[in-house]
């Protein structure tokens, strides 16, 4: 599938307002997870700037026990605070990642904002080495553009 062609999917997804928002997430997550060979654990994270914690609210792929992950601590932890899109082309290279599986070799965290606030992110897993380009992340920063309008 092409991007452009997922782009249109995931905006006929945005625009079904008779969907909460959650079940609207959840089903981005799982077109970007079926339509990406490289896209093997998706999900978006939401700040809660009060305990300085990342809440997991929506994602498609196997269990992770990492639902809530302290500003700082892993690749989402340092994305929190930098508020920086974060690329990370093999895991085994990084010092302060959170390992959610053996299977996992690389990691690409784009910063969710809403009113020029960094409020959440979404977080992509994939069991292959430096898959991940600019054509990911400017995906994905569409991605978070559009569903900060939903928000």
């Amino acid at each position: 599938m092409s991007y452009q062609h997922l782009k249109d999917n995931i905006e006929s997804i945005l625009n079904m307002e008779i969907d909460s928002v959650d079940n609207r997430l959840t089903k981005i997550c799982e077109l970007l997870r079926q339509e990406v060979n490289h896209y093997d654990w998706v999900g978006f994270y939401f700040a809660d700037h009060k305990t300085r914690t990342l809440h997991l609210r929506t994602y498609s792929g196997l269990e992770t026990d990492h639902t809530v992950i302290p500003f700082g601590k892993g690749i989402c932890g340092q994305v929190a605070l930098s508020n920086s899109n974060f690329i990370v082309p093999d895991v085994n290279a990084q010092e302060n990642y959170l390992s959610c599986s053996i299977d996992v070799k690389s990691e690409i965290v784009i910063p969710l904002f809403k009113d020029g606030v960094n409020i959440g992110q979404i977080d992509i897993d994939s069991n292959t080495v430096n898959p991940f380009t600019t054509e990911d992340e400017n995906l994905l920063v569409w991605v978070n553009e559009k569903v900060s309008e939903i928000l």
